[in-house]
């Protein structure tokens, strides 16, 4: 995965949240119950990192603005 940049977490109530799943659809389903709490710029896709169990997602929480209806 690419290094977090310092914008994604430059102020107070913003979050950058890696998760490491068995597979896709366990990570989607992360991030899922995630939005329905936070305001998220969501994962389009996981990656996987040859030799390393699983699959990584990341995605960017705002914890200052409610997740859009």
């Amino acid at each position: 995965m690419k290094p977090i940049n310092d914008g994604h977490v430059a102020e107070s109530g913003l979050a950058v949240v890696e998760v490491a799943a068995a597979d896709d659809e366990t990570a989607f389903a992360v991030q899922e119950l995630l939005a329905t709490r936070w305001a998220i710029a969501p994962a389009d896709r996981t990656t996987h990192e040859p030799g390393e169990p699983g699959v990584r997602l990341r995605c960017y929480l705002d914890l200052k603005q409610q997740p859009e209806a």
